[in-house]
């Protein structure tokens, strides 16, 4: 899929204001709102637009701890398997595969230590993992998303 200029400007304003209105839009990017719900239609059709969602707080959850957790699986273990058996547990809120020893990265949100701790215990669980490596975030240094700018 190709993405013009204004595509671009549209999908920089829905990333910025999802909720603004196609008017609101169009006056930023130089458009009709009509012209500007057609283009948002077919970046949604085309699947260049995923989705909308609300960003929530993670601390008004009372989710206050994060931490990254390293697998390391057992054998050929695919992807697949990784991510679906990953996906069961809430707190898991993004998950990869990586480069270098480990066969996929975790990111974990929870309410306490306590909590990262038998979140982790259930993962180890998993038939496939071998160990895990954990660092727990003292702080966050930079929290925004590629898509701005």
């Amino acid at each position: 899929m190709r993405l013009d200029e204004l595509d671009r400007a549209i999908i920089r304003a829905l990333v910025e204001d999802a909720r603004a209105t196609y008017a609101e839009i169009g006056a930023q990017v130089g458009l009709s709102a009509p012209a500007v719900k057609r283009r948002v239609d077919r970046l949604v059709a085309t699947g260049a637009i995923t989705g909308f969602s609300a960003r929530v707080e993670p601390s008004a959850l009372g989710w206050t701890t994060e931490a990254y957790v390293e697998l390391y699986c057992r054998g050929k273990t695919s992807p697949t398997e990784i991510g679906l058996a990953v996906s069961r547990h809430p707190e898991v809120v993004s998950a990869c595969t990586v480069t270098g020893e480990a066969d996929a990265l975790l990111h974990i949100r929870a309410t306490d230590v306590r909590h990262v701790e038998r979140v982790i215990e259930r993962l180890a669980a998993e038939p496939f993992v071998v160990r895990t490596k954990s660092s727990i975030v003292l702080s966050r240094l930079i929290n925004g998303s590629p898509q701005k700018g």
